[in-house]
C-alpha cells in the first residue's frame, strides 16, 4: 500500500508537468541570436542578446521540460513544450541576455539517454555542461543566473561545483534546491544519479515560489529558505500566474 501511494504521488506530479507542458509557438526576437555550444559533454542549445559588453550577463536556465509523460515514464525528448522561461528571457529589457537550454533539449547527442533527464538531471556532467556554456559565454563577466523549477537547483550546483564563476545574484522562481528534501517531502522516488546542493550559496540571492505550487510546495521552499529571501507569489501555481512578477525579475 505504501509502496501504490508513492506511485500515486508521482504520478500526480508527473501528470501535472505534463499538462503544463502543452503551450504555443514562440517569436524569437531579431535581438536575440541562436548558439549552440559544445561542451565537454552535452552541447546546450541558447538564445543570446548580448549589447553591452560591461554590463553583468543575466542568463535564464530552462526547467526540466518535456521530461516524462502522464504515466510517469521518461520521454525519447525532454524539449520544453512550454514557453514560459523562453518568454520570460526574450522580454527581458536588460542589455545582456541569455536563454540556455538544459542537457538535451533541442539538441540530442550520443551521450543523451533517459537517465540523463531522469534520474541523472543533476549529474556532474549537467552541472560541468552549464559551467563551461555560462564561461564561454560570460568571459568571467559578472552573472545574475536566473533559473526555473530544475534550473535553479543546476544553477545552484554549478555555484557550489564550480566557484570560481562569477555569480553576483542568484534569483530561482518555483524553484527546485534540494531534490532529496522534495522526494522525501512528496514521497518520489530519489534522483539517484543526481548532485544535491549541501547549502544554499552564500551571496545574494531570492527565491519566488507560487502560494499554490503544488510541485515545488511553499511548506518545503520555506524550510530549506528559512523563510529568508522568500518572495511568495499570491494566486500563482509551479507555472501559471508568474508573469506577474517579471517586472521585478528585471530590475535585480
Amino acid at each position: 500500500m505504501k509502496n501504490q501511494s508513492k506511485i500515486k504521488k508521482y504520478l500526480s506530479i508527473i501528470f501535472y508537468l505534463f499538462f503544463l507542458s502543452s503551450c504555443t509557438t514562440l517569436k524569437i526576437p531579431s535581438t536575440y541570436h541562436y548558439q549552440a555550444i559544445k561542451t565537454q559533454t552535452f552541447t546546450l542549445a541558447t538564445w543570446q542578446k548580448i549589447t553591452d559588453p560591461d554590463a553583468p550577463i543575466r542568463i535564464y536556465v530552462e526547467g526540466d521540460g518535456n521530461a516524462f509523460d502522464k504515466w510517469g515514464n521518461p520521454t525519447n525528448n525532454p524539449t520544453p513544450k512550454s514557453t514560459f522561461v523562453r518568454e520570460m528571457a526574450f522580454n527581458d529589457y536588460n542589455p545582456n541576455v541569455v536563454y540556455i537550454a538544459r542537457p538535451c533539449q533541442f539538441i540530442q547527442t550520443k551521450l543523451c539517454t533517459k537517465e540523463c533527464w531522469s534520474t541523472g538531471r543533476f549529474s556532474y556532467q549537467a552541472v560541468q555542461a552549464l559551467y563551461e556554456a555560462t564561461k564561454k559565454i560570460s568571459h568571467n563577466k559578472p552573472i545574475i543566473y536566473i533559473g526555473y523549477s530544475g534550473g535553479a537547483l543546476l544553477t545552484g550546483l554549478v555555484i557550489q561545483e564550480f566557484p570560481q564563476i562569477n555569480v553576483i545574484k542568484w534569483i530561482t522562481i518555483a524553484g527546485l534546491l534540494d531534490h532529496k528534501a522534495w522526494s522525501d517531502y512528496l514521497n518520489l522516488y530519489p534522483l539517484t544519479k543526481s548532485l544535491n546542493l549541501k547549502k544554499l550559496p552564500n551571496l545574494p540571492q531570492l527565491h519566488y515560489i507560487g502560494k499554490n505550487d503544488s510541485v515545488i510546495p511553499l511548506p518545503l521552499i520555506k524550510k530549506i529558505t528559512h523563510g529568508k529571501n522568500l518572495y511568495i507569489i499570491n494566486n500563482a501555481t509551479h507555472n501559471s500566474n508568474l508573469e506577474q512578477i517579471f517586472p521585478l525579475i528585471y530590475k535585480e
